[in-house]
């Protein structure tokens, strides 16, 4: 199934989580973060925002269907913003309170399961980060704009949602904020119009999306229509930054053109990126866009590597999405491993390579990792990025190139617009190979200690 072609109904059938018992966590690796108990169908996001004070107003409708018998259900909600009402299926006030990160919603009637229901809830406040193991995620104010990176649970420092990944859902924002500033928003422009000093943005997402993948981007930028490929490209940067954009950028088309051979058609209608007229630590990426860093298009072709990683995650992260967070290396070693395709396929140092190379590094890192289960603590660290890309190189050795192509095709075709586990990934795997692969996975996803080659392993102990 391509994404594109998602129905409302398989949308709707898809958006959920396999959700255990109501008193476990939706994810041990995020505990505080999901909900159990409904799906959720669709976002409608009101927002107004007022740059001088860091001011949000929003209004969120919340479409879901109870996946149990309910008479209350929580939303995650960072507690620096106020909730002034609530209301069920656009009428009936609902009573709510806000344990610490959450809105609790009492319902007035018991809702059997697959009852749809509407939420809206009214909001406001001074967005900020959320603090946690990996630093400060979701709402940013940058020296003259704003940028909002959500993973991995960052999306409720500015709207009530179920934060989780396999939590997918199309959304429509409305985003009125002061003239001089572009909203660059997840989504296609589906209307602007300019009332006095301000000016009111709408996007639509159609694509099921989850909701770290949803991203605001406020600035002074202009408009940059990017070469006349097959996939529209569109740019938002600073004016002074165009030219050195056009250097660093310079392959991007040709970039999507090789991926979508490598893994099949990019999965959206257009992909955007976004220059931040200040500087990031690490790009972003979010549904059908990536955001950098000036200092990205300041550098020649020295980050094409990032530009490469990022586009990758269209593929691998937002079409197609890890079930829980465990299963990380399903996003971070198949993109850094397209790094490495990419190179490969447009004339520079092949896959192999690059896989001796950080292959030589992990020998001399610390090799304490289950890559299949590497912990909230490590689920970023980069032997995770790296040794998911060695793990999909040597799964290239063992079945060879026409089978491994066509796996990355199917895998992608498969789960676009769903999400996915690592066993997913496994058993498809080995209905594209010739030979057994549980040594494979044996020894780079369920040991910690790297495998004495780099290929496939032979006479390996086995799964701990």
């Amino acid at each position: 199934m391509e994404l594109k072609a998602a129905s409302k109904d398989l949308v709707a059938r898809l958006a959920g989580h396999h959700a255990p018992a109501s008193g476990d966590p939706v994810d041990p690796y995020l505990p505080t973060a999901g909900n159990h108990g409904y799906r959720v169908a669709r976002y409608e996001l009101d927002l107004t925002y007022k740059m001088s004070s860091n001011n949000l107003r929003g209004e969120a409708v919340i479409t879901a269907t109870a996946t149990e018998p309910l008479d209350a259900l929580r939303l995650d909600l960072s507690p620096h913003l106020d909730v002034s009402k609530v209301t069920i299926d656009r009428g009936r006030v609902a009573r709510y309170s806000r344990p610490r990160g959450k809105l609790a919603v009492t319902l007035a009637e018991p809702l059997e399961p697959g009852t749809e229901f509407t939420l809206t809830i009214r909001y406001s406040g001074n967005p900020r980060p959320i603090r946690g193991t990996w630093g400060e995620v979701g709402w940013e104010e940058l020296t003259d704009g704003v940028l909002v990176a959500n993973q991995p649970n960052g999306a409720a420092s500015w709207f009530p949602c179920d934060d989780h990944p396999s939590s997918k859902a199309p959304f429509r924002i409305r985003l009125t904020t002061d003239s001089p500033y572009r909203a660059v928003v997840t989504g296609a422009l589906v209307g602007k119009k300019r009332s006095g000093s301000t000016t009111t943005w709408e996007f639509d997402l159609p694509y099921p999306t989850s909701t770290y993948l949803v991203t605001i981007n406020l600035g002074r930028y202009e408009h940059l229509k990017v070469g006349d490929g097959a996939v529209p490209v569109h740019a938002f940067l600073p004016a002074d930054l165009k030219r050195g954009f056009r250097q660093a950028f310079a392959r991007q088309t040709e970039m999507i053109d090789v991926f979508s051979g490598l893994f099949g058609p990019y999965p959206f209608d257009e992909y955007t990126v976004v220059v931040t007229d200040d500087e990031l630590e690490i790009p972003l990426e979010a549904m059908g866009m990536s955001t950098f860093g000036r200092g990205t298009a300041e550098s020649g072709d020295r980050d094409e590597r990032l530009i490469a990683h990022e586009l990758a995650h269209q593929w691998f992260g937002n079409a197609v999405t890890a079930a829980e967070w465990k299963h990380i290396w399903l996003h971070e070693g198949f993109a850094c491993y397209a790094e490495w395709l990419w190179t490969e396929f447009s004339g520079g140092a092949d896959a192999g390579s690059h896989a001796l190379r950080y292959y030589s590094k992990l020998q001399n890192s610390p090799q304490d990792i289950l890559l299949a289960d590497p912990g909230p603590k490590d689920m970023f660290d980069d032997r995770i990025y790296k040794r998911g890309a060695l793990t999909l190189h040597a799964l290239r050795q063992a079945v060879g190139d026409t089978a491994f192509f066509d796996l990355l095709r199917a895998w992608v075709s498969t789960y676009s617009g769903r999400t996915a586990t690592t066993d997913d990934f496994l058993r498809m795997a080995a209905d594209h190979s010739p030979v057994d692969l549980q040594p494979l996975w044996d020894a780079w996803l369920f040991s910690e200690p790297l495998p004495p080659t780099l290929g496939m392993p032979h006479d390996h102990p086995g799964r701990r």
